[in-house]
């Protein structure tokens, strides 16, 4: 099911933009956006044929489909320690989407927002939208661990909002119940907020235990919000369909009625919702044989990589990118430049753009393609030098 031969690549030319094979130079391996290479299940196809067979795409309602807000909520309540009601959920347009919304609803121009340093670059470019000032607390590029000192000390009455990325992207940490408890305690301590960006949170390896944030405390409830999408776990980034999860009603209720998703004025396709609740509902054998591939790519990644001499790489716990240390003294822009000039290989560069200051050194390489691709990928960055 996920082999070279399952790779429509025909379609990926055609199909796949964001810096993938629409984009590129013919005979260039894009190992860049995190996009599966594989199409997305049959479920997924079926369930939107079918509801459009009826020729009906009606408005439906503003907060969201019902069976979409039950889905979700029920796959936060089973899979990862929540409980939320539907009425706790909010379909946004895309995860991206919910970061933004939450970011906007949270801070007035010059709060302050504390986010993680290296982390994917949407924290950063949220925050700046809404006129938020960025205070980046240091994460090991390796291990992902927080300092927690450092996070302490940055907290000033500006502070509003402290943002988690869980599973971290792009170092691949799971944080565990112990260290989300202790920033809910420092949260709770100031009265400031968390948005906790859980959109890898399906793609878990080893059989680890994913806590989803508010579960982990009362005071993690309080305050915050959760942000999901379906564009990793089930191919669907197209769709842009995702959802925001509170907790505390009142404060969900007041969510929606600033982000205006109690008119016609915002809300999300509901075909792009369906396709979401069927891969919930009906598509989690495909997922867990595509995770199953995903976990055989991460140990051949990390095992190509750890033999390079190139690249030190360390060993993602979650999502289907690796973050490897450069070994030759090249920076992250140059490195990423003398791979597609001499490999024909895409990556992306860990610079400030794309991930903070605290990616420098780095490059990130996406592993959701076939074991055929990514073997060749690795073989041509290696040998490029």
């Amino acid at each position: 099911m996920f082999t070279n031969n399952d790779i429509n690549f025909e379609a990926l030319k055609r199909k796949a933009y964001n810096g993938r094979w629409a984009t590129l130079e013919e005979g260039i391996i894009p190992l860049t956006a995190a996009d599966p290479d594989f199409r997305m299940s049959k479920e997924i196809e079926n369930g939107i044929i079918e509801y459009i067979k009826d020729g009906y795409l009606s408005y439906g309602p503003f907060s969201g489909l019902p069976e979409f807000k039950k889905s979700v909520a029920e796959h936060f309540n089973k899979g990862k320690k929540g409980s939320f009601t539907p009425e706790n959920v909010l379909a946004v347009n895309s995860a991206a989407m919910g970061m933004y919304m939450v970011a906007k609803y949270v801070l007035n121009p010059g709060d302050e927002a504390i986010i993680f340093d290296p982390v994917d670059f949407l924290f950063k470019k949220t925050v700046d939208s809404v006129g938020g000032n960025i205070k980046l607390c240091a994460v090991d590029s390796k291990t992902g661990d927080i300092d927690f000192e450092m996070l302490v000390s940055l907290i000033s009455p500006k502070t509003k909002l402290i943002s988690i990325c869980n599973p971290h992207n792009p170092v691949g940490r799971i944080y565990s119940r112990e260290i989300l408890q202790k920033i809910a305690d420092i949260a709770a301590a100031h009265d400031l907020w968390v948005m906790s960006d859980e959109i890898w949170s399906d793609i878990v390896y080893d059989k680890k235990e994913f806590n989803t944030y508010s579960s982990v405390s009362e005071n993690a409830k309080k305050k915050s919000f959760t942000v999901f999408g379906f564009s990793k776990s089930f191919g669907i980034a197209g769709l842009r369909i995702g959802a925001v999860l509170c907790n505390d009603q009142e404060l969900m209720d007041d969510f929606t009625e600033k982000s205006m998703f109690n008119s016609t004025i915002e809300g999300v396709s509901t075909l792009s919702q369906i396709a979401a609740s069927v891969a919930i509902d009906k598509a989690k054998p495909w997922f867990n044989d595509f995770l199953t591939h995903l976990q055989h790519n991460r140990d051949l990644a990390h095992s190509m990589l750890s033999n390079s001499g190139v690249l030190i790489p360390n060993l993602p716990e979650a999502t289907f990118v690796i973050f490897p240390k450069i070994n030759n003294g090249m920076s992250s822009d140059e490195f990423a430049q003398h791979v597609l000039k001499e490999g024909k290989v895409a990556i992306v560069p860990g610079s400030e753009r794309w991930f903070g200051k605290g990616a420098e050194g780095h490059v990130r390489i996406c592993f959701s393609t076939s074991q055929e691709i990514l073997t060749e990928g690795l073989n041509r960055i290696i040998n490029s030098f």
